[in-house]
Parts: structure tokens; sequence; C-alpha cells
């Protein structure tokens, strides 16, 4: 467009005077191609366990608002549920649960949601010595960290019914939280506790009743119960990982 006005006219900043018109033009606008996305910049891995805490909302499931918050280090991750859209004050005591059980945090990562930003939240932080890191507005990329395990969080809630939501929450945290992590290649226990904490027994965990025969269960009279000269061998199943990412 610059290079056909310029065959018929031309004066100082020309191409400038194209280009106001240009962005102007409604036709130009719908046939422009779309503006590249710019790349994210990763935040920095903590050094040290419970220094940087990511936090979200997830919901509504089963009824319920989730506040999901993540260890930046140790991939920790803590759910509490509310009957509606939690105010700053039901966070507040929330944060201060986890708070007693593991200790201040030095920076806490969220969106700009009405209860980050109240006036209580900002207090709150100030009094504790915690710093506030909001998210680029309406990118909830930005806190990948939390936006990670709520997704997780939900495919791993869906196999189970509403009906007994809790139980299952604790279930599956008690498996992420003793999962090796994709990232760190350990377990989010052993980062934050300093030791794998003993979860939920899966099959090959060595308790009795584990092994089994290819053919037949061991002492059920058939063959196959373990007699000389059966030929078979015992099997153990492999226990099944969730898929953290």
């Amino acid at each position: 467009m610059k290079a056909i006005a310029r065959s018929y006219v031309w004066w100082p900043g020309i191409d400038a005077a194209v280009e106001e018109i240009a962005k102007g033009c409604t036709a130009c606008a719908q046939v422009q191609a779309a503006l590249a996305k710019a790349p994210l910049h990763p935040w920095a891995f903590p050094d040290r366990p419970w220094q940087r805490l990511h936090l979200d909302f997830c919901g509504p499931m089963f009824n319920r608002t989730f506040l999901v918050v993540v260890d930046a280090h140790s991939k920790w991750p803590e759910v509490f549920s509310f009957a509606s859209t939690p105010t700053a004050s039901q966070l507040i005591l929330a944060l201060r649960t986890i708070f007693g059980r593991f200790g201040l945090p030095e920076e806490i990562v969220s969106d700009n949601g009405s209860q980050f930003t109240s006036h209580e939240f900002k207090n709150f932080c100030e009094h504790s010595g915690i710093k506030q890191r909001f998210t680029a507005p309406y990118h909830p990329a930005t806190n990948g960290e939390a936006e990670r395990f709520v997704r997780s969080f939900k495919e791993g809630l869906k196999p189970f019914s509403s009906k007994d939501w809790e139980t299952n929450i604790q279930r599956f945290l008690s498996d992420y939280r003793t999962t090796p992590h994709s990232t760190t290649n350990r377990t989010p226990s052993e980062l934050l506790l300093g030791r794998t904490v003993r979860g939920t027994p899966q099959p090959g965990d060595g308790l009795p009743g584990d092994a089994y025969l290819a053919l037949g269960q061991p002492g059920d009279g058939r063959p196959g119960d373990g007699r000389p000269g059966d030929g078979l061998t015992w099997r153990r199943p492999t226990r099944r990982h969730l898929l953290v990412i």
C-alpha cells in the first residue's frame, strides 16, 4: 500500500500517514494476520520450599468453589472448599491454617480477584511480611503453577461422583503428594517435609497378597497354586502413578 502511494506522490512522512489510514480501515483489520503472542517469562525456580505460593480459584465443582494453593518449589498442593466464592476474611482464615502448619511464605502470586486486591487482604500480607505479586489480567497462563494443578485436579476428580467428593479429594491429594513430579523428579512431600509420606497402599507395595500366580490364586486348589512342577512364575502388579504435569 505504501509503495503504491509513493508511486503517485511523495512527501516526508508519507509512510506514517498511510499507516494511520490503514489502522482505521475496518476491512484491513478483518484480513490482517493475528499478532504474534508475546513469549511468557517463566517464574524463577525458588531456592527453598514454601518461599513462593501460587493461588487460584477452581470451580464450581460439586456445587463448591475451591481455593488452590501450590508451593512453587516442592509442588505441594493445598485445597480448600467453600460453599460459594469466598470473601477476603474467609480466604485469610484458610491461609492462616496452612501458614500455622508450614510457616509464612515470602511471596504470594495470584490474579487480580477482588479478594486478593481487597484492603483487608493487603493488610494481612503486609503485617505478615508477605509480598504480593499479581498476574497479568486476562492471562491465566502467567500463573501457570496454579493453572497446571487446577487442570490435574479437575482431571483427577472426573471419574468420581459428587456423592463422596470430600473423601475423593483427600485421596487425590494424598496420591499427588506422594507421586514424583515431572519437573523435580521427586515427590512434593519429600521436598517439603524431607520425607515421602505413606500414601494409600497400592498393588505392588509389598503387602500380603500382592504377589499372584499367572494362573490361579495361591492356595485355591487349582493348577497354579504354587505346587512343584507347575512351571508358573509369580507376578507382581505394577503400581500405577498419577500423571503429574
